[in-house]
C-alpha cells in the first residue's frame, strides 16, 4: 500500500468521481484507476461501485475512508516534525469552526500565530454545530474544532478542552427604542420577530427554550448560514440571541445590543483528537489553551 493510492481513494470521495479527483491532483486519470484497482487487489475488498462513468463508495470504502484520512494526516504530520526540527513550527493545521468560534477565539490565535509562528498556516472549515465539528476532527478531515455546546462534546477518541462560556446578547436592529439599561429581562424578549439559524445549534436550543417558556417569541427567518443572521438583523427583518463573539462585529455595523438577566450562557470547547498532532496543531492548541487558562 502506497501513500499515492491513499491520495488518490481519498481525493475520488472528496471529488465526487475520478475526473474531477485527476483533475485536481494533475494526474492522468487511467493512473489513477490503475492505482486504485491494486489498492483494491492489495486490501481484498471494491472500494467503489462503478455505474458507468458514475462511481459511488461500497460499504467497505464508506469503513475505510476514515482510516485512510488519518494515515495520510499521519504522514503529514511525520513531514511537519522532521521540518519542525530544523526551521521551527512549520505547517498546516486544519481548524472546524463554528460561526462565532470563527470570530473568536480564532482570529486573536491566528495574529498571534502570525506574529510569533509566521511559518504556520490556519485553515478553517465552518462547521453548523458541535456534532459537525467533532465528527470533522474524528474523521480526520480537521485536526481541532472550536465549538459552542452545552454539555462537554468528548466521545470516544476526542479530548475536550472547556474554554469559557459565550454570553448570548440580544441583537436588535439600530434605533429601536429600548430602556438605558444595558440588560434586559426575559420578558423584553416577548413580541419581538427572530432572525434564528435551523435546529441542531447551541444557539438555536436556547431560542427554542425561551420561546416555550417567555411565550411570544415569532420566527421571522431562519438560515442555515448564520454569518446571513446579522445582515438580516440589520435590514430589520428581526432581532437576533447571537454569542458575545459577534460584539465588536455587531456594533460596529450599527446594530444594538443588550445583554440578558438573568444572563444565558453558552460553554465554547476546543476538541482534538486522542493521540498525536502535528507541530502546527499542538502550537494551535497550547495558544488557544494559554489565552484562556
Amino acid at each position: 500500500m502506497e501513500r499515492r493510492q491513499l491520495e488518490y481513494f481519498v481525493a475520488i470521495v472528496d471529488h465526487g468521481g475520478y475526473n474531477k479527483a485527476a483533475q485536481e491532483l494533475n494526474v492522468a486519470q487511467p493512473s489513477m484507476s490503475r492505482a486504485i484497482s491494486n489498492l483494491e487487489r492489495e486490501l481484498g475488498v471494491a472500494l467503489f461501485h462503478r455505474v458507468g462513468r458514475n462511481v459511488t463508495l461500497s460499504s467497505a470504502g464508506a469503513l475505510l475512508v476514515e482510516e485512510a484520512r488519518l494515515v495520510l494526516r499521519g504522514f503529514g504530520a511525520m513531514q511537519a516534525t522532521a521540518r519542525s526540527i530544523a526551521n521551527g513550527a512549520t505547517g498546516q493545521v486544519d481548524v472546524a469552526v463554528t460561526s462565532s468560534s470563527a470570530l473568536e477565539p480564532v482570529t486573536s490565535v491566528v495574529a498571534t500565530l502570525r506574529d510569533q509562528y509566521p511559518g504556520i498556516v490556519v485553515s478553517t472549515t465552518p462547521a453548523v454545530s458541535a456534532a459537525e465539528v467533532v465528527a470533522m476532527v474524528r474523521s480526520g478531515v480537521c485536526e481541532v474544532g472550536i465549538c459552542g455546546h452545552n454539555t462537554n462534546p468528548a466521545g470516544k477518541g476526542i479530548v475536550a478542552h472547556h474554554l469559557r462560556d459565550e454570553e448570548i446578547l440580544l441583537v436588535l436592529p439600530p434605533g429601536e427604542p429600548l430602556p438605558a439599561d444595558p440588560r434586559v429581562t426575559h420578558d423584553a424578549l416577548r413580541g419581538r420577530a427572530f432572525v434564528v439559524s435551523k435546529p441542531s445549534t447551541a444557539v438555536r436550543a436556547l431560542f427554542d427554550r425561551l420561546a416555550a417558556t417567555v411565550g411570544g417569541m415569532t420566527i421571522a427567518a431562519e438560515v442555515g448560514d448564520r454569518s446571513a443572521i446579522l445582515p438580516l438583523v440589520l435590514r430589520g427583518v428581526g432581532a437576533a440571541l447571537m454569542p458575545d463573539s459577534w460584539t465588536d462585529l455587531a456594533r460596529r455595523s450599527g446594530a444594538d445590543l443588550r445583554l440578558l438577566s438573568p444572563p444565558e450562557l453558552v460553554p465554547q470547547w476546543l476538541v482534538h483528537r486522542d493521540g498525536p498532532t502535528t507541530p502546527a496543531g499542538r502550537v494551535f492548541i497550547d495558544r488557544t489553551l494559554a489565552d484562556h487558562e
